[in-house]
């Protein structure tokens, strides 16, 4: 039996991870040009990882990621609190079924709870019964429509 992962919450130095992290969500969304071939430098993604709205954690099997948490803290205008949006969530196949993803969100409910972040949310689309499951595990389900607005290119 395989030992179970350890979780971390990324810091600013860990860049390496992250980029181990992209290569996760590569894999299992199978789009390498977003996640891979396209990265950002080292310095953006520093800067990324020590902003206070934005939160990356990394499943590791020994020193290897094998799954990963990253999403965005956004503060609210109505009330003094902030929500967190989990933006992408992926565990690799060989280490599916094993906890891993539960053991992300758990420690990213613990984290929310102690910088005072008072709802996660994510989204997850039709057909992708394991992430449907998963979340109706551990969360409450609303049913909401999703739309993209691409913005102007134009000054206008």
């Amino acid at each position: 039996m395989r030992q179970a992962a350890s979780i971390r919450i990324l810091g600013s130095n860990d860049h390496g991870e992250l980029r181990a992290v992209l290569e996760v969500f590569a894999t299992a969304f199978d789009e390498r040009e977003t996640y891979v071939e396209k990265q950002p430098t080292d310095e953006y993604l520093r800067d990324l990882l020590s902003s206070p709205t934005f939160i990356a954690i990394a499943a590791l099997s020994g020193s290897s990621v094998i799954g990963g948490l990253a999403g965005y803290v956004l503060p609210k205008f109505e009330q003094t609190r902030s929500e967190f949006y989990i933006y992408d969530l992926a565990v690799a196949e060989d280490h599916r079924r094993q906890g891993v993803a539960t053991a992300l969100i758990e420690t990213l409910k613990a984290h929310a709870g102690q910088r005072g972040i008072y709802i996660i949310f994510v989204q997850a689309d039709y057909g992708d019964d394991p992430a449907v499951a998963l979340y109706t595990k551990l969360g409450t389900r609303e049913d909401v429509m999703h739309f993209d607005i691409t913005p102007s290119t134009s000054a206008g």
